[in-house]
């Protein structure tokens, strides 16, 4: 991998111009060609002096790292390539360390990235500053509060899937350390009539979308709501799914946000039904009725939509659907009560839905400053971040285009005023000549849409206000009279003939030149628009809900506080905010963010020139770039200009003793430089033509080239030498090693030698000794061969006359052994000729017998019961025998084995006995039980003092006293009970203090339930009815489940004479209470090992987890 450049100037290796005060030459196909080089090369921001062009590139860049954020910390603004973060970081470190407070305005037209450049500038100056618990919750406060705005006042627009249809200003504030505190946000001209109606392609507000897409079945039932956008005549179908947007994960994310913002469930909830009321009123639709009297007016189709929205708001039904109906005007001590027809009725749903929703906004923003502001009264600083919606030109501009056109123009105004202001500041503060730039001042466009005599803002409020017949049209008219003479306003029926034949300028539409270009707005609804009226028992009716957030958006509808005067207009309103905002913005030190959107179509890698082309143009980029070098193009600080050019002097190069000013003046005069082209100023050089700049950076480049040529002929020269002294130290080691080896080799070569001569002659002198050896061997062993030959022939001779005489007195012996045996036979024959085969047979099966009783006696296993060897039968007859005489020893041996028991013994190999037949093959716990013997009372109550006062409440033999734990009925949890059994009772008692907390009579035992499984879980269950069954049955866990089992179903049987049920299952129903209680046992991983877990799951469903 390529390791990465590091830049150390905005002007190293720059692709295009990253300043485009340095253009050269300058016009609008040279500023439009530069931006597009960048942008083709995936450098999207360029600068106009200390402004900031950003392109949109409609994809994610890997630009905005935490490693990024590092890499712009603390520098220069001019040290690296053009960023946004250096302007947030330049912003920043102006208020943190020379306390000036600052303001970044965003601007640019929908789909540029004006929101998306306003989180980045956040993002940034929240991971610069300061850190700590404290700190980090404002921080992630501040940057969470843009999702719920972006929800609730975003929409889809066909130049934007994420469009502000509102402007936001907000004061991020600081301590004097430069950690945020808190911040203020204020919003502009909430685009309401999007609630009701959307152009063809777009969105309403995306809350809408994500509430239907994300919210649960259980919520969508409680607002009434359904998940089909069909159902509710607000929502645009056409561009209901947006590609690429998941708005149920949105929803889920904007939940998440007024969580941490600190939105309380209730607030979130209220909120959430006041935008179902919103959807629900799209749905009340209007049907005509004629009076007596020959008046119309309107009915509500579909009465069910409207209770549900009086069930959501909590109002009256007869009190909503009467103010749909009919219209209360007051005067003075007068009210007149009229009808509304079918299209008034329309009018009032829609009014009523636009200030809901808009009313609503203004709330959230409000209740978001509540939770962000400052807590402490220090003086802080501030930062400022403007996104506004930027100029708009659409086909057909209404009234909200000329509110933001207005707005635009009025910070075109204060964007020239300040960056002059600027620009004469640092030459004054430099104490260089200011020569006066020419530029156009849009103060003329602001003075005709606000003059308050002639203004157009004037003269519609006018409109609005007097008395009679008010319409689009005779607001036309007036203003056909009183501007036709303005140079900037144009209409087909003023007086000015000039555009008496002008087919582009229709008779219902006039046309404003404004600084960004020429808009033509229809006049049509500019007077309802800016008056934006609700009707008075709208306003009553809803002061009138039990919802109390509803009630709370509309005060001036309580009874006790009518104010007959009519409420400022919508345009003025408008105007008095952005005069607040100016005013605002005039006390910050500014920084622009400029936004351009590269296409229509909202994809990578497209560059629309002529697109680009306009923006420039109303941005008013050529104009800002004119201002900024009218004067001097360039100007540097001495010490980093210095530090950039000082090899192009011998005098400066490499280091330079003197004041940087001075160095700078040697430099320059070094390099000939015309005196004109530059100036002096107290603390930097400033240089007129951007030509100068450039030939000082291809002198420099050219002299980085001969540098390093010199460089690298010195590092070669270095490496020659530095490789020839190694290769010569190693030659003289390896010679000085391979003469030590050749006389280590040579002497033993001549070791080896010596050692070879000295073996050879030792070996003669053993083989000569050998061979001595030998012969007297040989000669000692030839007369012992010969001795032992002549006794070997001495030895067979004698050998051969005994067995000679053994051979005569054995065949006497076996004659006389047969003439014994033929005297013995012919002595039988007399006797025993008849039975002589059954004799033999019956001698022969009792020796047999005889001799397989007296191996058996040698053959028996030991005498332990569970020992099953037995010797293997030698006959098959005897296979019966076998048998039983196996099965005779094996009862014998148990009998003996008895006979060894005490009375205790007995008693518990009986209990042992009667849990083999209750539990074997049945219960998984029951072999691991079998080698445990059955204690009783394993807590020793008589010995133990604590329990004394229980051991005197009990006059009866206790059988069992065990600590179990006892499973409460509510939640699953344990608490642990000492557990008693007695004769005729089972008792529980408190562990600590040892009081008895229940009693049970044995009688009053029915059954008693456990699991097939590996665990300590059962259930005594009581008779219905009794006392002891009052609160239900009981549920323990117990290490001695076996055991206690057993001994209680021993006693209950040996007390009742019934025999105790016994249910082993894995679900079993318990009585809690009145409830029947379903215990499910289940397969689980345990977090505490291999312990089971109790957790009551519903009213109906208590779970075991059995590992």
């Amino acid at each position: 991998m390529a390791k990465m450049e590091v830049k150390t100037s905005l002007l190293d290796n720059m692709i295009g111009v990253g300043d485009m005060v340095l253009l050269e030459p300058l016009s609008e196909e040279t500023v439009i060609n530069n931006l597009k080089k960048r942008f083709d090369h995936n450098e999207i921001y360029t600068y106009i002096g200390s402004v900031v062009i950003s392109v949109n590139p409609y994809r994610s860049l890997p630009i905005y790292s935490p490693e990024k954020v590092e890499d712009y910390r603390n520098r220069n603004f001019y040290e690296l390539s053009p960023h946004i973060f250096a302007l947030s970081d330049e912003a920043y470190r102006s208020l943190r360390d020379q306390d000036k407070d600052q303001c970044i305005l965003i601007t640019g037209e929908s789909g540029a990235g004006k929101t998306e450049a306003s989180k980045l500038v956040m993002s940034y100056v929240a991971a610069v500053c300061g850190k700590g618990a404290e700190v980090n919750q404002v921080k992630e406060q501040l940057l969470q509060s843009n999702p719920v705005l972006e929800a609730f006042g975003n929409a889809k627009t066909v130049r934007n899937d994420n469009s502000s249809r509102f402007g936001k200003y907000m004061d991020i504030e600081f301590d004097f350390k430069g950690d945020p505190l808190g911040g203020v946000i204020s919003n502009y001209l909430l685009e309401k009539s999007r609630v009701v109606k959307q152009p063809r392609g777009e969105r309403n507000f995306h809350v809408f979308y994500q509430l239907l897409s994300g919210a649960s079945e259980e919520l969508l039932n409680k607002l009434k709501l359904e998940r089909d956008f069909s159902r509710y005549n607000y929502l645009s179908l056409d561009s209901a799914k947006v590609n690429g947007v998941d708005d149920a994960a949105n929803f889920r994310t904007v939940r998440n946000a007024m969580q941490i913002v600190g939105f309380m469930d209730h607030e979130v909830e209220s909120v959430l039904e006041v935008v179902a009321a919103v959807l629900k009123l799209g749905n009340i639709e209007f049907k005509p009725e004629s009076r007596v009297n020959g008046l119309d007016e309107s009915k509500i189709k579909d009465k069910n939509e409207l209770k549900e929205i009086c069930e959501l708001t909590g109002i009256d039904q007869s009190v909503l659907e009467r103010a749909f109906s009919f219209r209360t005007v007051e005067a003075k001590q007068e009210k007149v009560s009229t009808t509304l027809n079918v299209a008034q009725a329309y009018y009032a749903r829609d009014a009523l839905a636009k200030n809901l929703y808009s009313r609503l906004f203004s709330w959230l923003v409000n209740r978001i400053n509540e939770s962000i502001k400052a807590q402490t009264k220090v003086r802080k600083k501030v930062m400022g971040v403007l996104d506004i919606y930027g100029f708009e030109i659409f086909e057909d501009n209404s009234f909200e285009q000329f509110i933001i056109n207005y707005c635009n123009e009025k910070l075109q105004q204060i964007f020239i005023e300040l960056t002059l202001k600027e620009e004469q500041e640092e030459y004054i503060r430099e104490d260089i000549e200011w020569t006066h730039i020419e530029y156009f001042n849009n103060a003329i466009i602001c003075d005709l849409i606000e003059n308050n005599t002639n203004g157009i803002l004037a003269m519609l409020d006018e409109e609005c206000l007097r008395p009679g017949t008010v319409t689009d049209e005779t607001f036309l008219e007036k203003l056909n009279q009183v501007c036709a003479t303005h140079q900037h306003f144009e209409s087909r029926m003023s007086k000015c003939s000039r555009f008496l034949n002008d087919t582009s300028l229709p008779h219902s539409c006039f046309r404003i030149q404004h600084y960004a270009g020429k808009v033509l707005y229809q006049v049509e609804g500019f007077v309802d628009k800016n008056n934006d009226l609700l009707y008075r028992d709208l306003s009553q009716a809803m002061w009138k809900a039990g919802h109390a957030l509803i009630k709370s958006l509309f005060p001036e509808g309580n009874p006790a506080k009518i104010n007959l005067k009519r409420p400022p207009t919508a345009g003025s309103q408008f105007k008095a905010s952005v005069a607040t905002l100016m005013k605002n913005l005039q006390t910050k030190n500014p920084n622009y963010i400029r936004c351009i959107k590269p296409n229509d179509k909202k994809a990578a890698h497209i560059f629309n020139e002529g697109l680009v082309c306009h923006q420039v143009r109303y941005l008013g980029l050529l104009e800002n770039v004119r201002v900024r070098r009218a004067g001097y193009a360039f100007r540097q600080a001495y010490e980093p200009c210095l530090e950039r050019y000082k090899m192009l002097c011998k005098q400066t190069w490499p280091h330079w003793k003197g004041p940087a000013r001075a160095g700078v003046e040697v430099l320059f005069n070094e390099l000939e430089i015309p005196v004109e082209e530059y100036s002096f100023g107290r603390s930097k050089i400033f240089i007129r033509n951007p030509r100068t700049l450039f030939k000082l950076e291809d002198l420099r480049k050219q002299r980085l080239e001969d540098l390093a040529t010199l460089i690298q002929k010195i590092y070669r020269g270095w490496k020659c030498r530095t490789h020839f002294l190694l290769m010569r130290k190693s030659q003289i080691v390896i010679a000085a090693w391979y003469r030590r080896y050749a006389q280590q080799k040579r002497y033993q070569q001549i070791k080896s030698s010596a050692l070879v001569i000295q073996s050879y002659i030792r070996g003669w002198k053993a083989r000569k000794i050998l061979r001595e050896l030998k012969h007297q061997k040989r000669c000692e062993e030839a007369a012992t061969t010969i001795a032992a030959y002549w006794h070997g022939t001495q030895a067979r001779r004698e050998l051969k006359r005994l067995k000679e005489e053994a051979r005569r007195k054995h065949a006497v012996a076996v004659i006389w052994a047969y003439w014994l045996g033929l005297k013995v036979r012919r002595e039988y024959r007399k006797f025993f000729r008849a039975n002589a085969g059954k004799k033999i047979y019956e001698f022969t099966l009792q020796r047999i017998v005889q001799k397989y009783f007296l191996e058996m006696k040698n053959k028996v296993p030991s005498l332990s019961p569970i020992d099953k060897n037995w010797p293997s039968r030698p006959y098959l007859f005897l296979d019966s025998t076998h048998k039983e005489l196996k099965r005779i020893f094996h009862l014998w041996r148990c009998k003996k084995y008895r006979d060894q028991f005490t009375d205790q013994q007995k008693l518990i190999y009986e209990e042992k006995l009667e849990a083999s037949e209750l539990f074997k093959d049945k219960k998984a716990l029951y072999p691991s039980s079998v080698g445990q013997p059955f204690q009783g009372p394993y807590l020793e109550i008589n010995k133990n003092p604590k329990y004394k006062k229980l051991k005197d409440a009990i006059e009866e033999k206790i059988i069992i006293a065990e600590v179990v734990n006892k499973i409460n009925r509510a939640n699953g949890k344990s608490t642990s009970r000492i557990f008693l059994l007695t004769n005729n009772n089972l008792l529980l008692a408190d562990q600590k203090s040892g009081q008895i907390k229940s009693e049970v009579p044995l009688v009053d035992v029915t059954k008693v339930s456990m699991s097939s499984q590996n665990d300590g879980f059962f259930a005594v269950h009581l008779k219905e009815g009794s006392e002891a069954a009052s609160k239900g049955d009981f549920l323990f866990s117990s290490d001695h489940l076996i055991e206690m089992a057993t001994k209680l179903y021993r006693t209950t049987l040996s007390q009742t004479k019934q025999k105790l049920n016994i249910e082993i299952s894995d679900e079993f129903l318990v009585q809690f209470r009145q409830d029947k209680v379903c215990v499910k046992f289940i397969q689980g991983n345990q977090k505490n090992g291999s312990v089971p877990t109790c957790k009551r799951k519903n009213n109906r469903l208590l779970e075991v987890a059995v590992p």
